[in-house]
């Protein structure tokens, strides 16, 4: 018994002795303590107090926290100084939730002042900047005005692009570049770099919107170009442009502008015109006109061809290279349809004079040949059995036969008013067919064109030293 008892102390004793010996070595092992959340709460408290007692308008905002929470309470000016205090609470670390218990006064004099201030801090600055300011409007203006003496140089650029509408974009180009690089280097040197990105930004959706908005005056401005580079064609040419036909006046930077055969001006957009089939008579001064006469269908078609042909050459204005010319168009169930055709100069001849005075000419040689050109047949069929129809006829013929008699003997009176008056007809025949053998070019349309060329001659493009595309 008194064994077991020595044993058991000693193991005891033991026992007492190694954990004296291990928890030196146990507390070393032990990680610190954590600071307990009150502690961590009142870090919260002083570090969000101490932000606000610097910042002037939130000084009279308070501060508790509970457990992570923050609690804001006391009174700022507006909105505007909550929502920072809110901002600053919610930013720190350890911050849980923000409770906005903070009053905004709305007073006058709370949010009058800093306004104020900041207004007299604004005009202080601008103040201290405007010797910087000065120099950069400056450079400014140097770097604009060299620009614009670089742009007013048109020997320069007459000599560098083919016409006058080319050398004038080139020196607005010019112009432009100056304005844009004197404005960054005035904004680089003010330092307003974010300014000068947010106006060349703006400028680029607002050119993209107007170029959307003005797309149709952008095309006719590049067919301008194009066209004065091209030259489909020189002032006076005769001209048919789509379905417009006139003699060229100009060709200005939005429209060329024609001068109808009636003497009427008219403008057609540049954009029409680039895309347009373009007919130009004056490009070739050889020209060949036609015209169809129609003989009987029992006539020698071969026969009347050199009739007219030998009628053609014998014209004095007909171009002996290349001959005048027929052939059969048509045979049709009465006549036989000839075409005639010939050549003239339009610088020495007007082409619908020369033409009617052909037409004119194979007619008279033909009828004189004995060449009948007949007119449209119209068969009547009358049914001799119907009484009624017999009675009109019968009736009709009384009539003409009493109206005959009657016109007969007016008849014979007239004969010598009409004599006097038939050689005063052929008198003015005689007149009207000298002038109708005239066949000289027609220039009082071209005198219009070239008067009103007097007139305006800056915004022409046409150049007469280029050669016709």
């Amino acid at each position: 018994m008194k064994t077991r008892q020595l044993h058991r102390g000693l193991c005891i004793g033991i026992l007492s002795l190694l954990m004296m010996l291990l928890l030196p070595w146990q507390l070393q092992a032990q990680p610190p303590e954590q600071e307990t959340q009150a502690e961590t709460d009142t870090q919260i408290r002083q570090r969000l107090t101490g932000i606000y007692e610097v910042l002037e308008p939130l000084s009279a905002v308070e501060v508790d926290v509970r457990d992570g929470v923050v609690l804001l309470s006391g009174a700022v000016s507006n909105e505007t100084q909550a929502e920072r205090a809110l901002s600053l609470a919610e930013q720190l670390p350890g911050v849980i939730l923000v409770d906005d218990g903070i009053q905004r006064r709305l007073d006058v004099q709370g949010n009058l002042s800093p306004l104020l201030q900041q207004l007299e801090n604004n005009v202080m600055q601008w103040l201290r900047a405007l010797p910087l300011f000065a120099i950069a409007l400056l450079i400014f203006a140097v770097i604009v005005y060299l620009g614009y003496a670089l742009a007013r140089w048109s020997a320069l650029w007459q000599r560098l692009t083919p016409n006058a509408f080319l050398s004038e974009l080139v020196a607005q180009t010019v112009r432009t570049i100056a304005i844009m690089l004197g404005l960054i280097v005035a904004l680089s040197l003010m330092g307003a770099t974010t300014l000068m990105a947010t106006i060349l930004g703006s400028a680029g959706v607002v050119g993209l919107a107007i170029g959307f908005a003005v797309r149709d005056t952008i095309e006719n401005y590049i067919s301008s170009i194009m066209l004065s580079l091209r030259q489909p064609f020189r002032a006076n040419d005769h001209v048919v442009i789509n379905e417009h036909e006139g003699k060229v006046v100009r060709l200005t930077s939005r429209a060329t502008v024609l001068m109808t055969l009636d003497g009427n001006q008219l403008r057609i957009p540049n954009s029409t015109v680039f895309k347009a089939v373009i007919l130009n008579y004056s490009s070739n001064p050889q020209r060949r006109f036609a015209f169809e006469l129609g003989v009987d269908a029992a006539d020698d078609p071969v026969a009347a061809m050199k009739v007219g042909t030998d009628a053609i050459k014998a014209l004095s204005f007909i171009l002996t290279e290349p001959e005048p010319n027929a052939l059969i168009q048509t045979v049709g169930d009465s006549n036989i349809v000839l075409c005639f055709t010939g050549w003239i100069d339009q610088e020495k001849t007007n082409f619908g004079r020369a033409r009617s005075l052909a037409i004119r000419v194979v007619t008279s040689m033909l009828d004189e040949q004995g060449f009948t050109m007949p007119e449209p047949i119209y068969r009547l069929r009358f049914d001799n059995t119907d009484p009624i129809a017999t009675a009109l006829e019968a009736g009709s013929n009384d009539s003409v036969n009493k109206n005959d008699m009657h016109h007969s003997n007016r008849g014979q009176s007239a004969v010598a008013e009409m004599g006097s008056k038939r050689q005063m007809i052929d008198s003015d025949r005689a007149v009207a067919a000298d002038k109708l053998l005239d066949v000289s070019p027609d220039t009082h349309l071209e005198a219009m064109v070239n008067d009103e060329r007097a007139q305006k001659h800056d915004d022409d493009l046409l150049d007469p030293q280029r050669p016709v595309e």
